[in-house]
């Protein structure tokens, strides 16, 4: 019935008629107009149907207009629209996310908000948008003493780091919390002991000053091991230990300006009820924003980082890639620095993401049965050494063991982005590293095969037509399907950097996969009846490359030439 399809029922009201006659009313108009007709003959067949225009392309036309986008756009294709501006041009996005705490090591919840973050980045990148990545350090408060406690308990008496212990710094400090926890069990009054070691910490205390920096050193040390490995960057860090005193001053100033009351118990506060309607008990919902003795809460330090974080790059929009646990916390957060008359703050997002477990339940990192971020990645990493093993694959790979890396991180990138980010999930390892389905592996699978084609294509001298001669050639149904997927991608970025949402470009990629194995298999390329066949072929299989490879960088997924 076409190749697109507009539908008449949102007119229905306006021209006080049917969808059906007003679709053969707009088909007649185009075919009389002499200006539209000649427009629309560049375009295709514009046909009434039902309720429905539809257009059947020139597929022709199409076809080249696509393949000559690819080969003169490059690197840019997918960023550029048909008038060859980029989609988030103007835009200056800061993203924050991963926010780790130094008292343990990145953890299966933090690879999902790494993989968010860095995707979207990405993808806002692709389209067009300055971007800027922040992450804020949470290096301080009771559970940081905690560590600092049990390492001080049970190891700094025999001289024990990481380094003599064999581990990675992050590993070293959470163990130490996770011993922490088990001690407190039967001596409860080291509770006490690590809220005092705060205090100290507050103020100033040498000593504990001189603990505290060497933890957290090792701590970050571990993390960023884990950031490099992934693909995560970050342009600025921010630390909690210097943020945390910020905003009592805005809070203030708020005050005077009638903004915020003081409550009769001497705190200060704002009416959120607007934000985040009333409370249970149908009472106004008021937001503490400065204790009786004039210290901050949390919510205080988020206020002046967000107005130091403007300063720093002054962005006209900010996302915080943060737990859906978190949807209340930036509702008063987002309302508050609008009512102190920040027109930034009017593009503030928070990017919500679910819970993510295994499938033998839910982890606690206190208990020890989180499930660290390396472990992890190692576990899968040996899993797809072992395939490629069993598979004899080792010497036509190159590299197994970088290799079995790379489909790990495919594996497991890939599966925490294609559910939408609101939605918990399961991460299931075995079914992530499948070379069938819906998975990264299959998507690296599907690169290195178009990539041999392509390969064994030059060696024989045989090179892809020009757009124009391919276009010609290229009318099998599944030629147009997979060119025609390929021309929607520049929509897809598009629409992924609008909505935050990297699981547009899985699903795309996962379309494209399908869709070059359906043309592979119903079209011979290198097997084709004829030489220019072959070239326009060789053209389609390029060009479907090009996008699978940049599209599956986005989702951070690795590109292999082997496989």
């Amino acid at each position: 019935m076409g190749d697109i399809g507009m539908p008449m029922f949102p007119f229905a009201k306006m021209f006080r008629g049917a969808p059906m006659q007003i679709a053969k009313d707009v088909a007649a108009k185009i075919a009389a107009e002499q200006e539209l007709s000649a427009k629309a003959k560049q375009i295709g067949e514009f046909i009434a149907f039902g309720p429905y225009v539809n257009v059947k392309l020139d597929k022709s036309a199409e076809a080249a207009r696509i393949l000559s986008r690819i080969n003169t756009e490059g690197s840019s294709y997918g960023t550029l629209d048909s008038d060859g501006k980029a989609h988030c041009a103007g835009r200056r996005v800061m993203i924050e996310f991963s926010s780790p705490n130094t008292n343990k090591p990145l953890h299966l919840g933090h690879l999902r908000n790494d993989a968010l973050g860095e995707s979207v980045s990405r993808i806002l990148k692709k389209a067009g948008a300055e971007v800027y990545k922040v992450n804020i350090i949470n290096n301080r408060g009771v559970h940081i003493c905690k560590s600092m406690l049990a390492y001080k308990l049970f190891h700094e008496a025999k001289g024990e780091t990481p380094q003599t212990l064999g581990m990675k710094g992050d590993h070293f400090v959470g163990q130490c919390y996770v011993e922490f926890d088990k001690y407190s069990k039967q001596h409860p009054e080291v509770l006490k002991e690590a809220e005092e070691m705060l205090v100290k910490w507050e103020a100033g205390d040498s000593e504990v000053r001189a603990l505290w920096q060497k933890m957290n050193d090792w701590t970050l040390k571990g993390v960023q091991e884990t950031y490099d490995r992934t693909g995560v960057s970050f342009d600025k860090l921010y630390f909690e230990s210097e943020t945390y005193l910020k905003g009592k001053d805005e809070i203030l100033k708020g005050l005077e300006k009638g903004i915020f009351f003081k409550a009769e118990d001497g705190s200060v506060r704002v009416d959120v009820t607007e934000a985040v309607g009333k409370g249970k008990d149908g009472e106004d919902h008021e937001k503490v924003l400065l204790r009786k003795d004039g210290t901050s809460v949390y919510i205080t330090q988020d206020i002046g980082t967000a107005i130091s974080r403007h300063s720093d790059w002054a962005f006209n929009q900010m996302v915080y890639v943060v737990a859906s646990e978190q949807i209340f916390h930036f509702k008063v957060l987002f309302y508050i620095l609008k009512k102190l008359g920040f027109d930034w703050a009017e593009k503030l997002y928070h990017l919500s993401y679910g819970m993510v477990n295994l499938p033998t339940g839910r982890m606690k990192s206190r208990e020890g049965t989180v499930v660290d971020a390396d472990d992890l990645i190692d576990s899968l990493r040996d899993d797809a050494l072992a395939a490629i093993k069993e598979k004899g694959r080792e010497e036509e790979v190159g590299d197994a063991a970088a290799v079995a890396e790379k489909v790990a991180l495919s594996a497991l990138h890939y599966y925490l982005l294609q559910v939408s980010p609101v939605k918990d999930m399961v991460f299931n390892p075995a079914e992530s590293l499948s070379f069938n389905g819906n998975t990264g592996p299959y998507l690296q699978y599907m690169g290195a095969r178009i990539a041999s084609i392509l390969r064994k294509a030059e060696e024989a001298g045989e090179k892809p037509a020009d757009a124009e001669a391919a276009a010609k050639l290229l009318t099998a149904p599944e030629e147009w399907e997979l060119l025609r997927r390929i021309g929607e991608y520049p929509t897809v970025i598009a629409r992924a950097a609008d909505n935050f949402d990297a699981s547009v470009v899985t699903s795309y990629l996962y379309d494209l996969a399908k869709l070059f194995a359906k043309f592979y298999q119903q079209c011979p390329i290198l097997g084709a009846e004829d030489a220019a066949l072959k070239s326009a072929r060789l053209a389609l299989a390029k060009a479907t490359l090009r996008v699978l490879h940049e599209a599956m960088e986005l989702v951070l997924v690795p590109f292999l030439e082997r496989m």
